[in-house]
């Protein structure tokens, strides 16, 4: 039938559908139906859709809430994603699928190493990449023989997964992993009904035998024109993993969880609402930052000390990230040794004392305790939160302090369990006469910073403009920053 005789309907990608890559993430999908049965067909291929898919059109943005999954990713704020495999040994970003299993030899390979730095920096998670885009397997699959079984590591005896899964959890650190659709080595990746068995009996393997995995990362790049079973996919990771919350682009929508933000450059550039629209459906999709330690580079290159990025852009990472509500994931690259650079470590320590230094002297800790409920919000306890008199579109949260106190960053958290509810407020001082505005802003979320020009005062309020049903302030602390390292 000719395309100008159907209507097309975008949809998920799903079995029978191709995900289209312009760039490194996402897709979309098409449904055709023929023009003359649009009608009572159209009504009711939507219902099924509606229905299938286990939402349906919401009615507004503030009616939307978080999993309590989310609501936990979500405070963990900071992770890290590990790339080592054979483009560790060859010097490439992109693998072709055709390197021996033989280069993979690292000779002091320590997951404890890497967990020690990991750490140091504040991170509260790990994803490894289990498999790239080369197909190479960092555990021993049973589904081919392109992995670390039939390299020279450990004799062929060596399971990186597991070693590092465990080394996360000894750390304290919660562990995923990211499973890449596109597999440049598989024979089977040209024929997808088969690809696709061969794909979800790798991902049965690590969602069975790796413990509870945190996120599951799904990631496009390369996979032009090919087919995919997302539903069967992620409806095996369900079936093990319950609780796993899976990053993907919008393209994936019915069981994405997280979204990416767009860029590579660690920087959300747009007001964080939580809440996003696709076809008419809105759901909870927070946003990964994802960039890497080394500008341009996930995989540890030779002669390459140039590319680490200073302890300044970090900083402003870290601050348009997470202080933009969303969630940093910093790209490590251990070496050839298998242990991360020194200096990448060093960086890591100094990234974690920095972070440490500027937030870690709440000036709101001083205030005058006012003995209500307000003081939950000024309390530095994220396990209470205040929330706006019942129903009200307009608030304000004050704190008063003994002296007047000068600061230049504020940070502000939203408790996200009833929504995403603020959409205009301000932070301001008093000065004898009037309130004057220090900073102005529109989505909060989970957390939010801003930096100004000092101020000195002794009354500060959290005036809140607009909010769509009341406020739930989990935190509002004030920061006294300076020009140390600064970021902006």
């Amino acid at each position: 039938m000719d395309a100008g005789n159907r209507l097309f309907l975008p949809t998920r990608v799903g079995q029978g559908m191709s995900l289209t890559k312009k760039s490194r993430r996402g897709g979309f999908g098409l449904w055709c139906l023929p023009s003359a049965e649009t009608g009572v067909k159209l009504v009711a291929l939507l219902a099924l859709a509606a229905w299938s898919s286990g939402f349906a059109p919401a009615g507004n943005f503030a009616d939307v809430k978080p999993s309590p999954q989310q609501v936990e990713w979500q405070d963990l704020e900071f992770g890290v994603i590990i790339h080592f495999s054979t483009n560790t040994f060859l010097d490439r970003e992109w693998g072709d699928g055709k390197a021996d299993p033989s280069v993979f030899n690292p000779t002091q390979f320590d997951a404890e190493q890497w967990m020690q730095g990991i750490q140091a920096a504040g991170a509260k998670y790990v994803v490894l990449v289990a498999k790239h885009h080369d197909g190479f397997c960092l555990w021993p699959t049973a589904q081919t023989d392109y992995s670390v079984k039939t390299s020279p590591w450990k004799n062929g005896h060596g399971d990186l997964v597991q070693e590092v899964s465990d080394a996360a959890r000894k750390h304290g650190l919660k562990f995923g992993v990211y499973l890449s659709p596109w597999d440049r080595h598989e024979p089977r990746y040209e024929d997808s009904g088969s690809y696709d068995k061969y794909y979800t009996e790798e991902l049965d393997e690590l969602a069975q035998n790796y413990g509870d995995l945190v996120e599951f990362w799904l990631d496009g790049a390369g996979s032009a024109g090919h087919v995919y079973n997302f539903p069967r996919m992620i409806e095996e990771l369900r079936t093990y993993q319950p609780n796993t919350l899976v990053f993907a682009d919008t393209g994936l929508f019915e069981y994405g969880d997280i979204r990416w933000v767009g860029n590579e450059q660690g920087v959300i550039p747009y007001e964080n609402w939580n809440v996003i629209d696709r076809h008419g459906y809105l759901r909870w999709r927070p946003v990964e930052v994802d960039t890497p330690l080394r500008k341009a580079h996930w995989f540890w290159h030779p002669n390459d000390e140039s590319s680490l990025k200073s302890l300044p852009e970090l900083i402003s990472t870290y601050e348009k990230s997470v202080g933009r509500g969303g969630q940093l994931m910093l790209g490590l690259a251990p070496d050839r040794r298998g242990l991360l650079p020194e200096t990448d470590v060093a960086r890591l320590r100094e990234f974690g004392a920095a972070i440490h230094q500027r937030y870690g002297a709440n000036l709101v800790a001083q205030h005058i305790p006012r003995h209500s409920a307000a003081d939950r919000a000024l309390d530095g306890d994220l396990d209470t939160f205040w929330s706006a008199p019942v129903g009200s579109h307009h608030s304000v949260l004050e704190v008063e302090f003994p002296k007047p106190v000068t600061f230049d960053h504020a940070m502000i958290m939203e408790w996200l369990n009833d929504g995403q509810h603020v959409q205009h407020f301000r932070v301001e001082v008093w000065d004898v006469t009037d309130w004057k505005v220090a900073v102005e802003g529109r989505a909060i979320g989970h957390k939010r910073i801003d930096n100004f020009v000092p101020v000195t005062a002794s009354r500060v309020r959290l005036n809140i403009l607009a909010s769509s049903s009341e406020a739930h302030i989990r935190e509002f602390q004030l920061f006294s920053v300076g020009g140390n390292l600064n970021a902006h």
